[in-house]
C-alpha cells in the first residue's frame, strides 16, 4: 500500500512536469545526469550564514555536496562533496538534505539514504569548522539499526542544533508483545557542539504517519517545536503540533485541524511551520479529508494550543501543493505550486498583520517543466524564494523585489 502511494505520488509529479519541451538554459538541472554537479540536482536547501553568505545543500549522482555564493545564487564557489561514494539517498518525494549555519560560520548537514528496497532509512550527520572547505566522517544520528528518514534541523540562538525525524525503532517490540503497530515515532536529539555529535535520540511521540516531512522551528530560546503528520483515532492521518518544554523534554500533542483524512497509506506531502517574532505559530499544510480538501492555513497565538479556522490556499483546479510560509520583521510569506496544464507556478501572499488579513496570491516564478519544492530563506528583513528547476536551474528571487 505504502509503495502504491509512492508510485502515485510520482506519477502525479511527472504528468505535472511533461509539459512542452523548451530550450533549457545553461546551468539548468539535468533529468539523467549523474554527476554530483548542481546542474544534475533535483534538490537543493539554502541557508544563509552570518555574514550574508548563502549557502546550497543539494544531491546528486547519489552524493551530497555544498557551495556558497555572495552574490545572491548568481554564482557559486566551486562545490565540496560531503560524501566520498555513492550512496543510495533518500529520493521520496518529501525528502532532501537539511543545512543549518550557526554564527560562528559552522556548518551543520543531515540527510537520509535508504538501507533495502523496503524504504527503511538511515540518517547521516556532519559538520565542517572550516567554512565548508571539508566536512567530517559522516555519522549515523542515532545508533539504532531500525529505519529513521524526514530528518529536520532547527539551530538555537544558543548555537544549540535541534533535530527530529521519523523512527521505527518501537514497531519490533510491539510485534513480538502482539500489539499493532502503525506508523513510526517522532524522536529527537540536540548537539551542542554544532552538530559534530548529538545526544542520545528520545521518544517524543508514537503513532506518527511515517513519510511526510517535518516542520521545525523555535518558540523561543530552548523550546523547540514540531509540526507532523499525527495518525489520530481511526487511522485518521491530520496534524498536529508539539511545543518542547526544553530540548530535552517532549511537549503535549496539539491538533491543528480536525480534517478527518482516513488513510491507510503515505500521503508523503508534509506540513510547514514558522514562528513569527510575536510567537505567533503560522502553520500551512495538504490534506484529502473528508471535512477539506487542499492546502490550507492557520495561526496560532497560545502556542499551538488553539488554531484559527483553516484558510484555503490555491486555485483547486490547479492542484496547488508544497506549501511553505517563512516570518519576518517585515511580514509573513505563504508560497505553493500550482499547474495549470502547461506551467508550474509559484503563488505568494503576504501578511503584515500576523497572519489576520493576506494580499490577494500572484505568482512570482514559473517552469515548463519538473521541478522541486519552493522554499523561503530569510537573511536579515529580506525574503526570498528558492527554487530548483529541470528546464532554468536553481533560482533565488528577492520576494520583495518582485513587482
Amino acid at each position: 500500500m505504502i509503495r502504491t502511494g509512492v508510485l502515485a505520488i510520482l506519477a502525479l509529479a511527472c504528468v505535472q512536469g511533461e509539459a512542452h519541451a523548451q530550450m533549457r538554459a545553461p546551468h539548468a538541472s539535468e533529468a539523467a545526469c549523474e554527476e554530483p554537479a548542481l546542474r544534475c540536482a533535483t534538490k537543493a536547501t539554502p541557508a544563509f550564514g552570518p555574514d550574508g553568505t548563502l549557502w546550497l545543500v543539494w544531491m546528486a549522482g547519489g552524493q551530497v555536496s555544498v557551495a556558497s555564493s555572495l552574490d545572491e545564487g548568481r554564482s557559486f564557489s566551486t562545490p565540496t562533496q560531503v560524501t566520498t561514494k555513492r550512496l543510495n539517498l533518500d529520493w521520496g518525494p518529501d525528502a532532501r538534505p537539511k543545512i543549518a549555519v550557526d554564527l560562528k560560520g559552522g556548518i551543520a548537514l543531515a540527510f537520509s539514504i535508504f538501507r533495502d528496497e523496503a524504504f527503511n532509512g538511515q540518517v547521516l550527520t556532519t559538520r565542517s569548522t572550516d567554512g565548508g572547505k571539508s566536512f567530517a566522517e559522516l555519522k549515523p544520528i542515532t545508533a539504532s539499526n531500525e529505519s529513521q528518514r524526514f530528518e529536520a534541523l532547527a539551530l538555537d540562538e544558543d548555537g544549540t542544533v535541534f533535530a527530529a525525524w521519523l523512527d521505527k525503532r518501537n514497531r519490533v517490540p510491539a510485534k513480538e508483545a502482539g500489539r499493532k503497530y502503525e506508523g513510526a515515532a517522532l524522536f529527537f536529539a540536540s548537539s551542542r557542539d554544532g552538530g559534530a555529535t548529538y545526544a542520545e535520540a528520545q521518544l517524543a511521540r508514537d503513532g506518527t504517519c511515517e513519510c511526510c516531512r517535518l516542520g521545525l522551528a523555535f518558540a523561543a530560546p530552548g523550546r523547540p517545536v514540531v509540526i507532523f503528520r499525527n495518525i489520530f483515532a481511526g487511522g485518521v492521518r491530520d496534524h498536529a503540533v508539539m511545543t518542547f518544554t526544553d530540548v530535552a523534554t517532549s511537549g503535549e500533542v496539539r491538533r491543528v485541524s480536525t480534517d478527518d483524512w482516513q488513510i491507510n497509506a503515505c500521503p508523503h506531502h508534509g506540513p510547514s511551520l514558522t514562528v513569527a517574532p510575536s510567537g505567533t505559530y503560522h502553520v500551512a499544510w495538504y490534506t484529502n479529508g473528508k471535512a477539506r480538501k487542499g492546502l490550507f492555513y492557520a495561526h496560532s497565538r497560545d502556542e499551538g494550543r488553539t488554531f484559527s479556522a483553516p484558510m484555503p490556499l490555491g486555485q483547486p483546479g490547479r492542484n496547488p501543493t508544497r506549501p511553505f510560509v517563512l516570518a519576518s520583521p517585515a511580514g509573513t510569506v505563504m508560497v505553493w505550486k500550482e499547474f495549470d496544464g502547461e506551467k508550474t507556478s509559484v503563488q505568494m501572499t503576504i501578511s503584515r498583520d500576523d497572519g489576520e488579513t493576506w494580499s490577494p496570491p500572484r505568482t512570482i516564478s514559473s517552469t515548463s517543466d519538473t521541478s522541486d519544492h519552493p522554499l523561503l530563506v530569510a537573511n536579515g528583513r529580506q525574503v526570498y524564494l528558492s527554487w530548483m528547476t529541470k528546464a532554468d536551474g536553481y533560482r533565488l528571487t528577492a520576494i520583495e523585489d518582485q513587482p
